[in-house]
């Protein structure tokens, strides 16, 4: 009696460690360079990590606002002071027209008013660009998000001056998705599409989370989620693997940005 063949082994399913995050754009928002190169200290942040924002928002304050505010409270005095003097003036110029007509007074002192003039009006021009370029500045001494998002992580706090991190992290949307670190010697069994299952590691969710493979990242880099095994191998080569979580589990821990996952990548 002839043997039946045997069924080939099934693969195994792939585990690693992940982290929630959400999907789409992540910024990292900076403080503005001074004109010595330096950053501002920060002397106010206006939310906090997790805290949902609107384009415009204000999120932090810095301690070049002071400054600012003087100067450009300086040149709106300078420019209404400009505009009362070029009043005066342009009346006289006017009167000295007249006068030059009749032959009233020569017209070198007619020439000398002009120059006078057109003196205070440049005088006015500058001074009214300065106020421009001032506002510019003056809206650097605040951080406005630039778009609806979701704090996800703040590097600075107050006093500080921010570093190459920047001030905070943004995320552009609170639809999460879950980033796992498949070791490079799994990698060639993970496919786009192929099913995953999620559980929390520390308890932040109950039951499992299901999603698939969206994207699967082209670059070995160096391990970031680390396990609680404190002999798990932290120098670890790993490749950053994307799993769109289905729209329900999704709203499930949109609240849950960073929590370390455990995932079950099932061929």
């Amino acid at each position: 009696m002839a043997e039946r063949p045997k069924a080939p082994p099934q693969p195994e399913a792939v585990a690693a460690l992940g982290r929630l995050e959400p999907a789409g754009d992540i910024r990292v928002l900076a403080a503005p360079i001074s004109g010595m190169g330096a950053t501002p200290r920060i002397t106010a942040l206006e939310v906090v990590e997790g805290q949902k924002v609107l384009p415009g928002q204000l999120l932090a304050r810095f301690d070049t606002a002071p400054t600012q505010l003087a100067q450009r409270d300086l040149l709106r005095a300078r420019i209404a002071n400009l505009r009362r003097r070029l009043d005066v003036e342009s009346r006289e110029l006017a009167r000295y027209r007249q006068l030059t007509k009749v032959g009233a007074i020569a017209a070198d002192e007619l020439d000398r008013r002009e120059q006078d003039h057109l003196l205070l009006q440049g005088q006015l021009q500058e001074a009214q660009a300065e106020l421009v370029k001032e506002e510019v500045d003056l809206d650097n001494t605040e951080l406005r998000s630039p778009m609806a998002g979701t704090v996800l992580r703040i590097n600075a706090r107050v006093g500080e001056r921010p570093g190459d991190k920047g001030i905070l992290e943004l995320g552009a949307s609170d639809r999460m998705e879950a980033v796992v670190e498949v070791y490079e010697s799994d990698i060639a069994r993970v496919k786009p599409g192929m099913a995953v299952r999620l559980t929390s590691e520390n308890g932040g969710f109950t039951g499992t989370l299901s999603g698939r493979v969206s994207r699967i990242s082209p670059q070995v880099r160096q391990r970031q989620v680390l396990s609680t095994d404190p002999t798990g191998d932290a120098d670890a080569r790993i490749v950053e693997v994307r799993v769109q979580l289905d729209p329900a589990d999704a709203q499930r821990v949109r609240q849950l940005t960073g929590l370390k996952v455990i995932a079950r990548l099932a061929p």
